[in-house]
C-alpha cells in the first residue's frame, strides 16, 4: 500500500496537483452552504443520483458565511467541492481561497430568489416599506433627531397602517447569505431612505458616511423581537404556523413551497412572485449562485456530470424543475452563458468588494 500511495504521490506533484489528488479516497460529491440554496442543489443531486451510476451527493446546509469558509480551507479529499450562495463571493473570501491553495474557481449564477417576509395564512395582511423594516427590526433608530435603542414594540409604533401587534419576526443569523442580502437590500436601504441618514451624508464624506451606515444600520435588534432561528428554514415555517402574528424571512422558495400555509408580505406594495422578482419590481430580491474547485473536477468522480445535470436546461430554464421549487429562472441567454462557463471551467474574477 505504500508503494501504490508513494506512485500516486509522485504522479501527483509531477503534474503540479499534489493536494487535489488526496481525493482519489472519496467517491462522493461533498457541497456546504446557503440555506437557501439547499433546496436546489438537493433536488439536483437526486435527479444526478437517478440518471447515473455516481454515489448520491453530500448536501450539507451551513449558510452561505460558514460554506465560503469550508469551500476556502483548501483543496484535497477532505475539503468541500462545491459550495452554495446566495450572494456573491465576497473579496475577503476569495482571499482566503486564494491563501489556501484554492486558486481556480468557477463562480455559476443560478437565478434569483426573492427575500419574503412571510406570515401564516391565519395571521394579519402587511404592506411594508423598507423604511418601515429597517425601524421595526434595526438595533438603533433615529428618533428625534438622535439614535437610540429601538423603542417600538408594536407594528402600529412604527407606522398606524401597520397592524397592531407585537414586532416578532424569525430569521437567519449573521453567518447565513440570506441575513447578509436582507440587511443590505432592505435595512441598508430602509435606513439611508430616512432624513436623518439623509442629513449625515450630506455632513460626512463619503468613507465616514459609509462606516455610519455598516455600524448603525446593519446590526438587528436583540430585545426579543427579532430572534435568530438558525439555518433551518424548516423551522421558521414551524414557528409561523405556531405563531400566526409572528413573521419570519427567508428565500421565497420556501414561502412557494408553503404557500398552502404562508402568504408574503407585500413591499412597497408589491408581492413576492416569480414575475416581480424577475422583472425587479419586488425590492428585495437577489442572485443565487454555486462556486466550484475546478481541481476537483478530474479527481472527484461525478462532478462534471453533476454540473451538467445543475445547468441544463432541464433544471434552470424556464419549464424546467428548479423554477418549479421556487428558482426565478435566468433569461435563455444568461442560461446559456453559465452553460459556457462550466464547460469551459472558466476561473473567476477577484472581487472588488
Amino acid at each position: 500500500m505504500k508503494t501504490k500511495f508513494s506512485a500516486l504521490a509522485a504522479a501527483a506533484v509531477l503534474s503540479g496537483a499534489f493536494a487535489s489528488s488526496a481525493a482519489l479516497a472519496r467517491d462522493q460529491i461533498k457541497i456546504v452552504g446557503s440555506s437557501t440554496v439547499f433546496p436546489y442543489t438537493q433536488a439536483v443531486a437526486e435527479e444526478f443520483t437517478k440518471a447515473t451510476k455516481f454515489k448520491a451527493p453530500v448536501v450539507e446546509s451551513t449558510g452561505t458565511g460558514g460554506g465560503m469558509k469550508i469551500f476556502c480551507e483548501g483543496v484535497g479529499e477532505d475539503k468541500a467541492d462545491i459550495t452554495g450562495a446566495s450572494r456573491a463571493m465576497k473579496k475577503s473570501e476569495y482571499e482566503d481561497c486564494q491563501k489556501n491553495g484554492v486558486k481556480d474557481v468557477t463562480e455559476i449564477l443560478l437565478g434569483f430568489d426573492g427575500l419574503s417576509l412571510a406570515i401564516s395564512k391565519k395571521g394579519p395582511d402587511f404592506n411594508i416599506t423598507k423604511e418601515q423594516i429597517y425601524l421595526a427590526l434595526g438595533k438603533e433608530v433615529p428618533v428625534d433627531g438622535k439614535l437610540v435603542a429601538n423603542p417600538f414594540k408594536n407594528w402600529s409604533d412604527v407606522d398606524k397602517s401597520l397592524p397592531a401587534e407585537p414586532i416578532l419576526v424569525y430569521g437567519p443569523p449573521p453567518t447565513s447569505g440570506t441575513r447578509d442580502a436582507f440587511v443590505e437590500l432592505a435595512l441598508h436601504a430602509g435606513c439611508e431612505s430616512l432624513a436623518y441618514y439623509k442629513e449625515q451624508k450630506k455632513a460626512l464624506d463619503a468613507k465616514a458616511y459609509g462606516t455610519l451606515v455598516k455600524d448603525k444600520c446593519s446590526p438587528m435588534r436583540q430585545d426579543g423581537a427579532f430572534v435568530e432561528a438558525g439555518e433551518n428554514d424548516n423551522l421558521i415555517v414551524q414557528r409561523l404556523e405556531a405563531d400566526p402574528k409572528s413573521l419570519g424571512i427567508f428565500g421565497y422558495s420556501f414561502l412557494y413551497e408553503n404557500q398552502d400555509k404562508l402568504k408574503g408580505a407585500k413591499v412597497g406594495g408589491v408581492a413576492p412572485a416569480f414575475d416581480t422578482i424577475a422583472d425587479g419590481s419586488y425590492g428585495i430580491a437577489r442572485p443565487l449562485y454555486i462556486y466550484v474547485k475546478n481541481a476537483h473536477r478530474d479527481v472527484i468522480p461525478g462532478i462534471k456530470e453533476f454540473l451538467a445535470e445543475y445547468t441544463s436546461s432541464g433544471a434552470l430554464a424556464k419549464g424546467g424543475y428548479l423554477p418549479d421549487r421556487g428558482l426565478t429562472p435566468l433569461s435563455d441567454a444568461k442560461v446559456k452563458e453559465t452553460q459556457d462557463a462550466v464547460k469551459a471551467a472558466k476561473n473567476m474574477s477577484a472581487p472588488t468588494s
